[in-house]
């Protein structure tokens, strides 16, 4: 099989990247474009777990769901916290022309997080009980989470390959090969659920077999245009393994230190939240499949504007940087309102789709009809980390990330948690994105205009 080799409108091997001439707002939207639609399939293919789940007409097992995805959201954000740092390392490189720097780095970032997830993940499994009991779990809800979790668990290196090999085909611009990863990961998902959840009335087991076996096939598409499309993944050199463990570090250990500031402030939620039962709990698990799914183009977006502005400033053109900064938050505020606009005006079709009642009705028609815009802030967040990651400031994204799950929302939900039970909880955890939403890209736009250029090639 001879070795396809990219073309320029395919972001391939160029002399130069392909993000560093050309409309960064078609760059922008062409890259979120691809990236969307494969983040709300797989987002997608998680619903489907909830919503085959909730025919089971057990609101426990719904809110197993909701516990340990806190919990292993903690494990996924390591895994984005890897690739994001493998993007900041390998774009730049690929910027300048240095594509056999780029395959050496790609393939020690895929050994390094490949150990690195099976390592958490063995460490956290004999603590899963105890971890969930932590964020207020119990009887049931206890029981079916903790063996949902740990089944779950067996599955996370292959998921962190995909999102490895994801990650490294955005770094060459290949976003429609970046979005089959996640594709393929949600139709497994899709066309297994019914399967294993009703038919063969597997239900919760069910729902982790199919989540394992389509973590798998994304892991396998992932290599495949990794290494056979692109030829992106070098043979490992053992003698330099611990000099680029150092230098992905430097990004990948802030970066993971960054994405673990959501789940911490997720889990903090969910043990809020748990206060006022079950109930409550199911309708912050739904609200959460939810999210991802309605602004799945903003999570996207992230993702795309890591490599433009990495691109750019391996080439040194400020201007551009600046600009992809400005035009990446313009995005982020027009998809907001789009799907809040969306969500108000089928807030009842989703709660009843859902069988929701009671609170958990309520929780969803509140996120639906007024909260969901606040995401915006979200989203601008999420842009400035894209930006300080590519400057080589990820410490920066650490601490804005942190800010906003501790001192911005924690005084804020119990505030409101005080006055208005679950719904102030859930009102205060994205009101808390306000204030360090705006700050965020100001701040980012500051370091664009302040970053050293020195030493690096004008186009």
């Amino acid at each position: 099989m001879s070795i396809e080799t990219p073309s320029d409108d395919r972001g391939g091997a160029l002399s130069k990247g392909k993000f560093v001439t050309g409309s960064l707002r078609r760059h922008i939207l062409a890259m979120t474009g691809a990236g969307a639609l494969g983040l709300v399939a797989i987002f997608v293919g998680d619903l489907a777990n909830i919503f085959f789940l909730s025919m089971l007409d057990d609101v426990a097992i719904v809110a197993a769901v909701g516990y340990a995805s806190s919990l292993l959201f903690i494990m996924i954000a390591v895994s984005i916290g890897l690739s994001i740092g493998a993007s900041a390392v390998i774009s730049p490189e690929l910027g300048r022309g240095d594509r056999d720097e780029a395959r050496r780095l790609a393939v020690h970032a895929a050994i390094l997080s490949g150990l690195v997830s099976v390592t958490v993940a063995l460490s956290v499994a004999p603590f899963v009980p105890t971890l969930l009991g932590v964020l207020g779990a119990d009887g049931r809800a206890l029981s079916l989470g903790s063996d949902y979790t740990r089944l779950l668990l067996i599955s996370m290196p292959m998921l962190t390959m995909a999102i490895m090999m994801g990650a490294i085909l955005r770094s060459v611009g290949d976003a429609r090969r970046a979005m089959y990863v996640t594709l393929s990961v949600a139709f497994v998902n899709v066309v297994l659920d019914p399967i294993l959840i009703l038919y063969l009335d597997y239900g919760l087991f069910g729902a982790a077999a199919a989540t394992t076996v389509s973590r798998c096939v994304g892991m396998g598409v992932g290599l495949y245009g990794a290494i056979v499309v692109h030829d992106l993944i070098g043979k490992p050199e053992p003698a330099r393994l611990a000099e680029d463990a150092v230098r992905l570090g430097r990004v990948g250990v802030p970066a993971v230190a960054t994405n673990l500031a959501t789940p911490f402030g997720q889990a903090y939620v969910t043990g809020a939240i748990a206060a006022y039962g079950d109930a409550a709990v199911a309708g912050w698990a739904l609200v959460g499949r939810l999210l991802p799914v309605a602004f799945g183009a903003i999570f996207a977006l992230t993702g795309a504007v890591g490599p433009i502005i990495g691109q750019n400033f391996g080439v040194a053109d400020r201007a551009r940087m600046r600009e992809a900064v400005i035009e990446s938050v313009r995005v982020t505020v027009g998809f907001t309102l789009i799907a809040w606009a969306l969500l108000a005006l089928f807030a009842e079709p989703i709660a009843a789709a859902f069988r929701a009642e009671g609170e958990t009705a309520e929780l969803v028609l509140l996120f639906c009809r007024w909260l969901a815009p606040l995401f915006a802030f979200l989203g601008a967040m999420f842009v400035s980390n894209a930006v300080f990651n590519a400057l080589g400031k990820p410490h920066v994204s650490a601490l804005i990330n942190w800010s906003r799950a501790t001192v911005s929302t924690i005084p804020i939900v119990i505030v409101l948690s005080g006055l208005f039970g679950a719904a102030g909880v859930l009102t205060g955890f994205l009101a808390g994105a306000i204030p360090v939403g705006i700050f965020a890209v100001w701040f980012a736009l500051r370091a664009v205009d302040a970053i050293d250029l020195s030493g690096r090639t004008n186009v």
